[in-house]
């Protein structure tokens, strides 16, 4: 490298090195709860292998055996919110060149008022704190908080956070302002998931589920809406259970030949308004991933229309209409 370009090189470099430190500062404050992860006593502190929430809604934890203690008789995984105390056992694993592991993989649930820990751990809203406690063969029981593993700040395909598919509830690993680690636990959102559509050749069904309802079901009505105008249409809806479906008023939603409209789809209860999405994914990008084709549907007078549905940048759902012929056209 020549002696005129090497200044623009190490300015280069340390203009890198201060947007890593700022973006590592900025994940760390993300992650960060305004709590302390230590009880009324200061306990011990073990940096855990592995520590993640896969899917939204499985923890993982894998914690190093400490090198000075003989092996445990029996340990577990606690996670403490107040009064509250769940727990889980951890199993002992060995290797070669290993001091040893504890480790889980254990299902999150989101419920509030309940006991029944039989289908994993039963969690409700919060910040529930981690504790291992480890028992020897003499039955004596030592416990150790966890510290708060590094947050990578990775931009790719997939979330670093998803909610629950199940319930829709976030359960996210973060960190106490003293280091320790800690699980976030966030009720669901009032959402009208989008389950999927059917696209058929003379009708367009859509499937969905309503999570975290304030109103009666029977109270809640479908619409679309057409951009760029206050024009809504009602749809009508089936219930089962949580789960509505309604094919979309086609014929309504088509203009002229050769106009295109484009409608958003919604749920509605009194001036609560619900847009129809998929946010019960890990995907970062939905329209870039859940890519969907153009069908051309024949109505119910014969007439042919193009029919594009597919889903936002945010994942809601919209659907574009453009009139094409009739059938003795084609």
């Amino acid at each position: 490298m020549s002696e005129s370009l090497l200044p623009y090189a190490v300015g280069a470099a340390k203009r890198a090195r201060t947007m890593a430190v700022r973006v590592r500062r900025k994940v760390e404050r993300m992650n960060t709860v305004p709590a302390l992860g230590t009880g009324v006593r200061p306990r011990p502190v073990v940096a855990p292998v592995h520590l993640s929430v896969l899917g939204g809604r499985t923890l993982n934890v894998a914690v190093p055996v400490s090198r000075n203690s003989a092996d445990p008789a029996a340990a577990r995984l606690e996670l403490i919110h107040g009064s509250r105390r769940v727990s889980v056992d951890l199993d002992v694993e060995t290797g070669p060149g290993s001091s040893g592991l504890l480790t889980a993989t254990v299902p999150l649930r989101y419920a509030e008022g309940e006991d029944d820990t039989s289908r994993g751990l039963l969690l409700s809203s919060g910040v529930w704190r981690f504790s291992v406690v480890v028992t020897d063969n003499g039955g004596r029981e030592t416990r150790a908080d966890l510290s708060a593993p590094a947050f990578a700040a990775v931009d790719g395909p997939m979330l670093p956070t998803s909610p629950s598919e199940s319930s829709g509830a976030v359960f996210r690993a973060v960190r106490s302002v003293d280091g320790r680690a800690m699980l976030k636990v966030s009720a669901p959102a009032h959402q009208a998931d989008l389950s999927g559509f059917d696209l058929r050749w003379d009708r367009v069904t859509v499937r969905g589920r309503l999570l975290a309802a304030r109103h009666p079901l029977e109270s809640y009505t479908a619409e679309v809406v057409r951009r760029g105008s206050n024009k809504s249409v009602p749809v009508p809806l089936s219930w089962d259970g949580d789960n509505f479906t309604f094919d979309l008023p086609l014929r309504t939603m088509t203009g002229n030949a050769g106009v295109q409209r484009t409608w958003d789809v919604q749920l509605r209860a009194g001036r609560t308004k619900l847009k129809v999405a998929k946010r019960l994914t890990q995907v970062r990008h939905p329209k870039q991933v859940f890519r969907t084709p153009f069908r051309v549907i024949s109505l119910e007078d014969g007439s042919l229309t193009r029919v594009h549905a597919y889903l936002t940048p945010a994942g809601a759902l919209a659907v574009a209409c453009a009139a094409i012929g009739t059938n003795e056209d084609a």
